[in-house]
């Protein structure tokens, strides 16, 4: 089974989510792969990945403001502070969400739903680029 593989740069800016389908898509369509399925993984641990609703951006504002009530950057019982008042909670926001992503792969495309997007969600005000993964395998 061949496997193909690029490593993305991504530049949010800033904290929230940050589609990048297309660069995915791109990058399925660069491996060849008919059939099979493509792993995207994120090598950080204050930020991670989701798919989601990609057409209406106040679903996407919902869960960013749902998961600011949940994990708080103010905080007092955080030691780990010394990167900042909000290293802790995006490490936390990380811990509960992914780091990974599988989506199948037909026809050469991302069978993903129709309203469905993948995102990198950066749990920073000050984000450095981000590094992400693509696995493709299949035939």
């Amino acid at each position: 089974m061949p496997v193909f593989q690029e490593t993305l740069t991504l530049r949010p800016r800033g904290a929230g989510l940050h589609e990048f389908t297309d660069a995915v898509a791109q990058v399925v369509r660069r491996s060849g792969v008919a059939r099979g399925v493509a792993t995207i993984f994120c090598r950080h641990t204050s930020c991670s990945l989701v798919i989601m609703e990609n057409a209406d951006p106040s679903a996407r504002r919902d869960l960013e403001a749902w998961m600011e009530r949940l994990v708080r950057a103010d905080d007092p019982h955080f030691t780990h502070t010394p990167e900042g008042p909000d290293d802790m909670p995006g490490h936390i926001k990380m811990a509960l969400t992914r780091t990974s992503e599988t989506v199948p792969i037909s026809a050469g495309r991302l069978q993903l739903g129709t309203w469905q997007g993948i995102f990198l969600w950066e749990h920073r005000r000050a984000s450095p680029a981000r590094t992400v993964i693509v696995t493709v395998m299949g035939d």
